[in-house]
Formats: structure tokens, sequence, C-alpha cells
């Protein structure tokens, strides 16, 4: 899709995905407006040459005056965090951001707009690759995140259903380069690389290169249907096959001890503990994330590939370039 200089905005372009949707659509034409927070890491938007508007999603106002004048708007920003002291402060984040950005939108009459939610707002098949007819409810969804991403995606569907242009898109787990933060499952490659993962808990999960997350998000802007959702995934991989990856490019010996989820739990809770009493907001393992390993994250494109003409890379690629980065970026000895 070419733009022609036609004016988009994105929201949370300072992120890992945000910053692969601006830079596809600033790839192809676009003029980029991009709403970014005062304290945000400008690393992933320099050099783009775009519009910065500073805002909160949280300030409605703000949200009004980055979507005055766009045709486009991708609305890929959200409080991404497995784990928080007040857990319900992530559900209202994404609750109360994701509104204010669609009535914007609305008010300011975006022709088009593309809701970035995840497959966290899907229920797995352990063993088979779930699509996008297994909605869960919030009361389904493991953690604040993702039922965050539940309550936010069906706020969506519904304004959908009363008019709103908007189409929704469902990545997966994404990687690959410029993962600044690093996302959760950055932070993995990165402690695999540098081989201080020993042991893990085995589960699965659908890794997609970043970029190709980012290509699938200009698909579902000209061929989305409104209303409609759209896994944009990758392959299915074991997590130790996952790893066992990253210990082939980066030259390490895999590990090969698997451990129980059920002994862990007492170090999770006394992990989550720790981080409430000393204010650190990042424990490396998580109540959360345990349940949800529980579970083989597998999900299908299928629609996304008839529908948007949608494709996916093999996992190994994205495992490398995200590799590569980190090394570059210094977090990789």
């Amino acid at each position: 899709m070419i733009f022609n200089d036609e004016k988009v905005l994105v929201t949370g372009a300072s992120g890992f995905v945000g910053a692969a949707v601006a830079r596809a659509l600033a790839a192809q034409g676009a003029r980029l407006r991009l709403l970014v927070r005062a304290t945000s890491d400008r690393t992933n938007v320099a050099g783009l040459g775009a519009e910065l508007v500073e805002g909160d999603l949280r300030d409605e106002g703000s949200v009004r005056r980055a979507a005055e004048g766009v045709r486009y708007l991708f609305h890929v920003a959200a409080d991404y965090r497995i784990w928080a002291p007040d857990p319900e402060e992530i559900v209202r984040n994404n609750r109360t951001g994701t509104l204010a950005v669609m009535n914007a939108a609305r008010d300011a009459g975006v022709e088009r707009i593309v809701y970035t939610s995840s497959v966290a707002t899907l229920k797995p098949l352990d063993g088979d690759a779930a699509d996008e007819t297994r909605p869960a409810t919030p009361e389904q969804a493991v953690g604040a995140y993702k039922r965050s991403k539940v309550v936010a995606e069906r706020l969506v569907e519904a304004m959908a259903a009363d008019g709103l242009p908007v189409a929704i898109v469902n990545p997966s787990t994404p990687i690959g380069p410029r993962d600044v933060k690093p996302t959760p499952t950055g932070r993995i490659v990165v402690e695999a690389a540098n081989g201080k993962m020993p042991a893990y808990v085995e589960s699965g999960l659908n890794l997609v290169h970043v970029d190709d997350v980012a290509a699938g998000h200009l698909l579902a802007l000209a061929k989305g249907r409104i209303g409609e959702r759209y896994i944009l995934g990758g392959q299915d991989v074991s997590l130790g096959g996952m790893l066992g990856e990253i210990a082939r490019i980066v030259g390490r010996k895999p590990p090969s001890v698997v451990i129980p989820r059920a002994p862990l739990f007492p170090l999770a809770y006394a992990n989550e503990a720790w981080c409430r009493l000393t204010g650190k907001t990042d424990p490396f393992l998580t109540v959360d994330s345990l349940k949800m390993a529980a579970h083989n994250m597998y999900f299908s494109s299928a629609k996304a590939e008839a529908e948007l003409g949608y494709r996916a890379r093999p996992y190994a690629e994205a495992l490398r370039d995200a590799v590569d980065w980190f090394r570059a970026a210094g977090r990789i000895a």
C-alpha cells in the first residue's frame, strides 16, 4: 500500500511493535504523526522524520489533538506488563487508553483504523493451533495483561458494530530487532544467549518476526474487514526448541534441564513479594507466567493469509535478527 504523503497517526511507536509499524509506514510514503509520552525513550523513532505529539493515552485531550487531520490511525500502544503491584491498573490503563483513541478517531473522522490486540484475547488449544473463532472472556484470561486486552478488544468490537471503521490484528509473540526495553520474550532471548538459562519450564509459543507483524498491520489497513480480527503469527515452537535455536545461533550448549511448574510457585510468590517491597516492577518469574506455561500458545494465521495475503518468515530468522540486534546493542556478550 502506497500512502502518497497521507498523514497517519501511530500510537506506541516508541515501543517494539509500534516502531516496526512506523518504519513500515515510512517506507511506503506515509507522513507520520506519532503520539509519544514525554518520558518515552525516543531511540525507536529517531531518524523517521515524524511529527511527534507529546501526550498520554489517559489524557483524552492530547489524544484528540494527535488525531486531528489524520487519514489513518494505528493504535499499537498498550500497557504491556505481565505483572504490576496493582494488577487492575493494567486493565484500567488499556481500557481507558483504547476508549480514548477510538473516540478521538471517530470524532476526527479518521477513514480507517487498525487496532493492535493480541492472541492473549483467544483461548489456546493445547496441542493444536487456535484461530480467531476462540475469543476468551475476561474471566477466562490468565493474568491482568491478558484480561486487559480482552476487555479492550471487546470494546473495539462493539464500536466497530456501531460503525467505527476499525479492523483488529492479533500478533502472537514478536521477536526481532529494536526491542529496546526489552519485552518479556526479548529478555528470554538475552538471558538464553548469555548462557543464563540452564533450565526452563517447558511450554509452547508462536514466534513471529516483528517486521512481518508490521507488514500485517498495513495489510489489515488495506484489506481487513471492519470488526474482524486477524492473527498475525509465525511458527509454533516449544520453549525448549526456541532455547535450542538460540544456543545454536550463539554457539552455546542448549539447556537440558526441564523444571516442573509446581515447585516454582512458592518462588514466584516470593519474587513478587520482594518486588512489591523494593519497588521493582519487572520480576523475571511470576505466578501468572507459570500459569500461562501450562498451555501451549499455538495459533494459526490461516485467516490473515487467505484474506490479507499475510506471510511470515521462519522463526529461526527472527531469532537470528533478534540476537544480532541485542549483540550490537551490547546486551549479549
